[in-house]
């Protein structure tokens, strides 16, 4: 499976952005994970097709949503009210298969895109 990220760029604080990940075939589970200079990967949100659920990190829950267009294999991830600490490539990641609660926020998952960069600006 392939996994194109776009839609990252420059924002303002308080500002909004929406990235997509194309992915080239269904899979059960499509996920976003970002990582800052100098950090580890860090588990932005989950959207799980058997279980029909979205999960999201603490540090955007609230201000992020994940959505999909099971048509076009497609995940999205509106960033709303952005802060400079969300600066960081994000990194679109997809798993054939259904993964436990205890693995859907680690990155542990099969496939990985190239990563997309979001920089915002105080």
């Amino acid at each position: 499976v392939q996994l194109q990220a776009s839609g990252g760029g420059l924002v303002q604080d308080g500002g909004s952005l929406r990235l997509s990940c194309a992915a080239s075939a269904r899979t059960d589970v499509m996920g976003w994970f970002r990582q800052a200079p100098g950090k580890e990967r860090e588990f932005v949100g989950a959207l799980s097709r058997p279980d029909h659920k979205t999960y999201y990190g603490s540090s955007v829950k609230g201000r992020f949503t994940i959505s999909a267009d099971n048509a076009k294999n497609t995940l999205y991830l509106q960033m709303s009210i952005v802060r400079p600490e969300d600066t960081a490539v994000y990194y679109c990641a997809a798993n054939g298969n259904r993964l436990p609660l205890s693995v859907i926020m680690t990155p542990r998952y099969n496939y990985w895109g190239q990563g997309t960069q979001v920089t915002v600006s105080s």
